[in-house]
């Protein structure tokens, strides 16, 4: 039996406190056992405001007998010292990362994450969620209530991913659909998008989760090494053509890994050589750490460009050689998988941190960060360079323009 957080609620007062507001709508804490107060929440050290009109029925009063304020319903004749705005408070946006608190860490699985979370009238777009970590990631979703658009290259794997859900809870069918997408084609990219936008108006979570890895040096039908286009480019140009559909509620998660440490991108001069190295040049491995870097440097950049927005980006690493498909194109990485799989997470584990990042109210605010084990840590030297992260944007942005302007 899995273990669950104490309290469906991660802002749920200790014993002996409870919540009260100032004059100012701003919340302060009140510990009756130490007769203390505080303007941070004693778990979650966060601040909350009420903001808005009393509720329907309800009035403001000075009482002069106890010299305080107090609230009073026409309709019932209740009378309290305690404002009903309080059920409806907002948090206050994280303005630092020191100030969220780790919930959770590498033992934690997806299920555990959304424990107690409704997220019906959601709408979550995963790629690569047919096998996985992605399809314990939409899986997660979907058991909570999620609308989930698998977004897949394989039809026939996606439309059995999506019955192994609906197994399990026949409810989620209706939640879970599948839209083809070949993450090979920047075209085929630019149809999914048109078939989305005819029946979606808004994105809640967008996760860029498909991968290749240990691939030989193959080139998609857009001439370009295909560990570079499938990990970094399609999801590049996906993300900037979904743009209408994201707000200030939209998170996008961004599956990297942290191969991108062992990165060897130059910092000046970068070309499409670099990138998409031809064939004497390629190095399997290499292609890989060099993708998961173009991930991180994507997710700063995009950060600082939809800041003003509101919308979040984050990067993360699901785990270390964790048991999924993507070692399927070399025996040797299959081999090795195979035999660390005892030592490496559950896929449930693995998707803990993507799913720790699209739904954690602490992270209203954040962005551009970069998630470990459900926490956050510094990403690699290498991908914090500013120069280099607009580089990677503006050869990106040629790189589409000059391929999606050739005649087809």
């Amino acid at each position: 039996m899995m273990a669950m957080p104490d309290s469906d609620s991660e802002d749920e007062l200790p014993p002996g406190w409870e919540e009260r507001a100032n004059d100012d709508g701003v919340v302060c804490y009140v510990n009756q056992q130490t007769k203390t107060t505080q303007w941070t929440h004693p778990r979650t050290g966060r601040s909350k405001r009420i903001t808005g009109d009393l509720p329907l029925g309800w009035e403001k009063y000075y009482d002069g007998q106890s010299q305080r304020f107090m609230f009073h319903n026409k309709e019932t004749k209740q009378r309290t010292n305690i404002d009903p705005r309080l059920a409806f408070a907002v948090e206050e946006p994280t303005l630092n990362i020191s100030q969220v608190r780790q919930r959770f860490d590498s033992c934690s699985t997806a299920l555990q994450i959304l424990h107690g979370k409704d997220l019906h009238g959601r709408v979550a777009l995963i790629t690569g969620a047919n096998c996985g970590i992605g399809f314990e990631t939409a899986r997660s979703l979907a058991l909570h209530g999620c609308d989930v658009i698998f977004a897949c290259r394989n039809s026939s794997t996606t439309a059995e991913a999506i019955e192994r859900i609906a197994q399990e809870r026949p409810a989620a069918r209706a939640r879970c659909r599948s839209v083809a997408l070949d993450l090979g084609s920047l075209r085929a990219v630019q149809q999914f998008v048109e078939e989305i936008k005819q029946s979606v108006v808004h994105i809640d979570y967008l996760i860029l989760n498909a991968g290749v890895f240990a691939l030989p040096h193959t080139k998609t039908v857009d001439g370009l090494e295909t560990t570079f286009q499938v990990c970094h480019l399609s999801h590049f140009y996906l993300t900037l053509q979904l743009e209408t559909l994201f707000d200030h509620r939209t998170r996008i998660v961004v599956v990297s890994s942290e191969s991108h440490r062992f990165a060897n991108l130059p910092v000046e001069n970068l070309t499409v050589q670099h990138l998409s190295p031809p064939a004497e040049k390629y190095w399997s491995m290499m292609a890989y750490n060099n993708a998961k870097l173009c991930n991180v440097l994507f997710t700063q950049e995009l950060a600082q460009r939809w800041k003003q927005r509101g919308i979040s980006v984050f990067s993360v690493h699901p785990g270390n050689m964790v048991s999924t498909q993507l070692s399927r194109n070399y025996w040797f990485y299959r081999l090795l998988f195979a035999v660390v799989r005892p030592f490496t997470k559950s896929l449930q584990q693995a998707a803990a941190t993507s799913i720790y990042c699209a739904t954690a109210n602490e992270l209203t605010g954040l962005s551009g960060l970069y998630f470990n084990n459900c926490y956050f840590c510094e990403p690699s030297k290498l991908s914090r360079n500013e120069a280099l992260q607009k580089q990677l944007w503006t050869l990106s942005e040629r790189l589409i323009h000059e391929l999606m302007d050739q005649p087809t």
